[in-house]
């Protein structure tokens, strides 16, 4: 037998608070009446995951309706009212007035207890053209379909979105993967608002990796639909795009029109303003989700914080005050928060420098570049990690961004920062360890470690922002103590390498009355060096995330905007490739079109061109060739191979930093080699020195240009001859000069000298150790790909004579020739190199 009412609670908005609400009460009062009003068609959707239904990743809408009506109805007896929107609020009778959106119908309802959970509105500046078709905003599932419906029906090539937050991330992410060429403007400098611009400056490089024209620092001016029924977007700086369809996502504004009016009091940013048990300046009504303001959990100042986790627990917490009991998870968020971006991940939770700048309150940080787990277990990848605390120990914030791993370690730290932990915290904290999972010593635990050996002043720390200030005083030393060959492929401005394991042996060339600045790679060898220098009497400091924090730092808008034109440059080139190889009627040596694969991953310039070159060697025209490499160069390179050879090139993909390239063989290239004894399409260079570098760069050209199919002739006089030499020592006769020059001069490749940094011998160790680490073939495997390949190498009679070196000291392979034998060989040549 049903029991009598004990109160009547109306619910004004049926998503994450007000659904969550309402479902909680029952939970703990099954007599109360519960009526749900909801002013849009569905209930409790999920509105964090539209982008993804435009997308594609989410293939049915049905899939973002949560918890449908009759479940609600049939399981929880609740009244639920969709389409039915509250009007007004009559505070001093208990009674609010709807109005039904189907047939515009309005009534009133009688209270004992309010709940609104009106959410937030996407926020809609006044601008020229704000109305115009095919501009859209993102609130709801039916928003959502409105723009898959004009994109369909429209056939939509292209899209611009207003806004870097997460909302317009998203759409840009899940719009491109749809088809669509994506543009992205941001008022301020950087997307994603809860990062700190260098750790957002990593998601800039992802975006534009992956097609998406980033314009930051400019917002939307005006919107016009032109004659062509495009819509044209005026930046605030001038700059005009044209699209087919606009999405707003400028942030959201609390919906607090109803409160206002009813004479609720307002807090910040017109929010509704609610004591810890969730209610408002009436105490029959109660508010929650998007439209209160919270308390910041480490700042302690009102804040607004617009995430699905917070809405959901402040429903529970506002049905339990209703029911008379005491609930200690109070109205307190740490903004805990996570969005994708294409391949990679962030993930941020309580504040960021921007803010606690702005709060003028007093914080530390550290960075740490871990790896998603165990190093040696394959497929670890990359973590940017960062964390803010103070002079006592305890965490305010922390951001990372990586590609696997991400939200695991923003999660403890959100544990740790809930639960009032501190930096020791982190240090003690048992995290599960396996190699496929984690790091004995875990990412977490390394934020820890760092923070505590700052706060004790065992390892003193400078930021990438201070640099120039360093520098303008000018009683400073910055040092690099990475390996030779690390120092080379970058490192800070100012930078002297002084690698840590010989750091000891040259502490007497520093100066004990300089600062010392210390820097690596990550800032892990910048510490231990930091503890020599103090242990010896130096006044150091370790740049906190070494390189790798300074790289992210110093990207600007200028240097993504033209790497952006660069990416814009190369899908036009891909499509018009795309297009000729449409319009080819090349036939196959058979009816059926056959594609080898070939793998140059590893390979270093000119290694990639010489497989291609190979292996179109051994198919037919018409056929096709798949080549994937890791050498930056190859995308560039394989352009100008196929050009100049007569082949196709279809496509060129970079996939996940692996650039995949197909090939079509072509006619024309058949002809080319056959002919190519006539066509002024020689090389030829005269090889006069005997330096290691010169002598590589003359090898890698030659080894390029016979893979092109030319004609190569190197003419090695005078010291270049040395490169030529055999590296070991042959019995010859010689007279005392001729002695006296074999002794004094370099035996063979492998004791040449640097022209510049030789330093003694070591810049050649140096050179030759970077060029193995980075897979680049050795001046040997140069020289014999050389000869595999018919290039003909020519040793000048006359200077082998002069300086006393015999035919039997030279390598296999060389021909003696005089000076006409290179001039036979340039009167055919368009290019004559004298290296």
């Amino acid at each position: 037998m049903k029991g009598e009412v004990t109160m009547k609670v109306c619910i004004v908005g049926g998503v994450a608070g007000g659904a969550g609400a309402a479902t909680r009460l029952r939970r703990l009062d099954e007599q109360a009446e519960i009526i749900l009003f909801e002013r849009g068609e569905h209930i409790s959707y999920a509105n964090c995951g539209l982008p993804y239904y435009l997308g594609g990743v989410i293939k049915e809408k049905e899939s973002l309706l949560v918890t449908k009506p009759e479940l609600l109805q049939d399981r929880f007896r609740i009244d639920v009212r969709s389409m039915q929107e509250v009007v007004s609020i009559d505070r001093e009778n208990h009674k609010i007035v709807v109005e039904d959106k189907k047939t515009g119908r309005r009534y009133e309802e009688t209270y004992d207890k309010l709940i609104l959970s009106p959410g937030a509105s996407p926020k809609k500046f006044p601008m020229e053209g704000i109305d115009e078709e095919g501009i859209f905003t993102v609130r709801s599932v039916t928003d959502t379909l409105e723009i898959e419906d004009y994109i369909k029906n429209h056939d939509s090539k292209s899209a611009m979105i207003i806004g870097g937050g997460f909302i317009g991330v998203e759409m840009a992410e899940n719009l491109k993967n749809r088809g669509l060429e994506v543009s992205l403007a941001e008022f301020t400098d950087q997307i994603m608002a809860p990062l700190d611009k260098e750790m957002a400056n990593i998601l800039h490089g992802e975006m534009i990796d992956k097609g998406v024209q980033l314009f930051l620092g400019r917002g939307a001016k005006s919107f016009k639909r032109t004659e062509s029924k495009q819509l044209d977007v005026t930046l605030t700086d001038g700059k005009v795009i044209g699209c087919d369809l606009v999405v707003l996502a400028m942030g959201v504004t609390p919906e607090s029109h109803l409160a206002a009016e009813a004479g609720l009091d307002l807090s910040v940013g017109n929010s509704i303003a609610v004591n810890e048990q969730f209610q408002t300046s009436d105490p029959d009504i109660y508010a929650v989700g998007d439209a209160i303001a919270v308390t910041q959990g480490v700042s302690g100042v009102e804040a607004l914080i617009s995430l699905a986790g917070p809405a959901n627990r402040q429903g529970r917490s506002a049905a339990a005050s209703i029911s008379g009991r005491e609930d200690n998870n109070g109205r307190k968020a740490i903004g805990s928060s996570v969005v994708k971006v294409f391949d990679y991940t962030a993930a941020s939770v309580g504040l960021n420098e921007k803010q606690l700048i702005h709060m003028e309150r007093k914080y530390r940080k550290t960075y740490v570049h871990p790896q998603s787990h165990a190093v040696y277990y394959p497929g670890a990848m990359p973590l940017y990690l960062k964390m803010l605390f103070d002079d006592e120990g305890k965490i305010l914030g922390a951001q990372a961004v990586g590609i696997e791993n991400v939200e695991k370690q923003i999660d403890v730290l959100a544990a740790a920062i809930q639960l009032n932990g501190t930096i020791w915290d982190l240090e003690r904290l048992e995290l599960c360890y396996a190699p496929p999972f984690n790091s004995a010593k875990s990412p977490i635990n390394m934020l820890g470690f760092t923070a505590a050996n700052i706060l004790s002043n065992d390892m003193p720390v400078w930021y990438a922002e201070d640099l120039e200030e360093i520098k303008a005083k000018g009683d400073a030393i910055v040092i690099d103590v990475s390996k030779e060959e690390e120092y080379l492929m970058g490192t800070i401005p100012y930078a002297v390498n002084m690698p840590l394991d010989s750091l000891r042996e040259n502490l007497f060339r520093l100066e004990k009355n300089k600062r010392i600045y210390v820097t690596c790679r990550v800032g892990q060898r910048g510490y231990i060096a930091v503890r020599i220098l103090l242990q010896n009497g130096y006044q150091a400091y370790n740049l906190s995330g070494g390189y790798k924090t300074y790289h992210t730092y110093a990207m600007d808008i200028d240097q993504l905007m033209e790497k952006q034109k660069k990416k814009e440059f190369l899908n036009n080139t891909e499509n018009a490739l795309k297009e000729q190889k449409e319009q080819s009627d090349s036939k196959a040596c058979s009816n059926q079109t056959r594609m080898i694969e070939v793998d140059a991953c590893g390979l270093q310039c000119p290694g990639p061109i010489m497989k291609v070159s190979e292996n179109m060697k051994e198919i037919c025209p018409g056929e096709h060739l798949l080549i994937r490499a890791t050498d930056p160069a190859f995308a560039s390179d394989i352009e100008v191979w196929c050009e100049r050879t007569g082949n196709s090139l279809i496509r060129v993909q970079n996939i996940h930093g692996t650039y995949e390239v197909e090939i079509e063989k072509g006619r024309a290239c058949e002809v080319n080699a056959a002919n190519a004894a006539s066509a002024g399409n020689d090389k030829t260079m005269v090889v006069f020195s005997g330096d290691l570098d010169k002598a590589i760069a003359s090898f890698i050209i030659a080894n390029g240009a016979a893979a092109m199919d030319r004609k190569v002739t190197m003419f090695f006089t005078f010291w270049g001859l040395n490169i030529l030499r055999k590296n070991e020592k042959v019995k010859v006769k010689k007279n005392v000069i001729e002695k006296m020059f074999g002794i004094m001069m370099p035996r063979g490749s492998k004791k040449l000298k640097l022209s510049n940094m030789n330093m003694a011998g070591m810049g050649g160790k140096m050179i030759r150790s970077l060029m193995v680490k980075k897979n680049v073939s050795s001046l040997e495997e140069l020289i014999v790909s050389a000869r595999e390949s018919g290039i003909r190498i020519v040793a000048c009679q006359m200077s082998m004579d002069l300086m006393g070196i015999k035919p039997e000291e030279l390598i296999d392979g060389v021909e003696i020739g005089g000076v006409a034998t290179f001039l036979g060989s340039a009167e055919t040549s368009d290019t004559n190199l004298f290296i």
